[in-house]
């Protein structure tokens, strides 16, 4: 006689709940791979033009007219440093070091008048402050091309046209109004009762922003920092119209090369490779702050 013994309530249900949650396991691995995998395809493609860039400054100027960048992969002994020292011995070193001189004063001046800014407009009451505020953000609208000729008459008449200063100060006006949009935006998000506790404690204005709000604000204000150095980096319009021989910074200089050499690349190649490095170690080794900054104030 057979006895048929009745199942446990629920053990089905176990079984198969253990059955999904190892199924779902392999699942996200796999899948969690698959996105790794693509992720890393996509970052190769991004640095394949900068790898070839390399690649053409270290080759002279009969390679990289005859055969392809990638050839050196088969023929290593085309890789050399002559282009390098050409540059150099080319005068292209004051170039750079006036790249580095307006570059660093317009970022370094940009964050701190927008921070100081910002918080004003953020968390100080003073007659006028939306109305200010709001021409600070059509001021965002406002193309730099229609600034050039009227800012370059008035350089002209004090004296610092062709000059670093003058390609500084302009860079740092275009340059206020998204930082104080972005910085005022940010210090908005900072819990009032930080400030109040500070404010019962006795300490001014100014403490507070230098040991409350500034510290709170390094992903921000890393991304700004970023977003301007890139900016002016990069520029080559205010180069060309406020920066003379004397002044001009790379873009302007490997701009003035293609005009006089055409395809100069022994030249251009490590100009170009030079310019672009510094930007990229900047990036890399601000990018945990960058990506703070973009995520900050999206998740409440």
């Amino acid at each position: 006689m057979t006895t048929l013994t009745a199942a446990q309530p629920g053990t089905a249900n176990r079984a198969g709940g253990v059955q999904r949650n190892a199924l779902s396991r392999v699942v996200d691995k796999i899948g969690g791979g698959l996105v790794q995998f693509i992720l890393i395809v996509l970052a190769l493609f991004w640095l394949l033009p900068t790898l070839g860039l390399l690649v053409v400054s270290l080759r002279d100027d009969t390679a990289n007219n005859s055969t392809g960048w990638w050839t050196i992969f088969t023929k290593p002994a085309q890789l050399t440093f002559e282009n390098y020292s050409n540059l150099l011995a080319s005068g292209f070193t004051s170039s750079f070091w006036n790249t580095v001189a307006i570059t660093v004063p317009a970022t370094i001046l940009v964050i701190g008048i927008a921070a100081m800014a910002g918080y004003a407009f953020a968390w100080i009451e003073f007659p006028g402050r939306d109305a200010l505020f709001m021409v600070v953000i059509a001021l965002l609208v406002v193309p730099i091309q229609i600034a050039l000729i009227p800012i370059a008459k008035m350089y002209g008449a004090l004296g610092i046209f062709g000059s670093i200063p003058g390609v500084v100060l302009f860079h740092v006006a275009f340059g206020l109004p998204f930082a104080i949009f972005l910085l005022r935006n940010f210090f908005v998000g900072i819990p009032r009762e930080l400030l109040e506790a500070a404010r019962m404690d006795g300490a001014p204005e100014w403490k507070i922003f230098a040991t409350v709000v500034f510290p709170l604000a390094k992903p921000a204000i890393a991304s700004l920092g970023i977003f301007q150095f890139l900016w002016v980096w990069n520029d080559l319009l205010v180069a060309l119209v406020f920066a003379d021989t004397g002044s001009q910074p790379m873009t302007k200089a490997l701009q003035s090369q293609m005009r006089q050499f055409g395809t100069n690349m022994d030249i251009l190649a490590p100009g170009a490779f030079l310019s672009l490095l510094i930007p990229l170690v900047l990036f890399f080794a601000f990018q945990r702050y960058f990506v703070q900054g973009l995520l900050a104030g999206s998740v409440k």
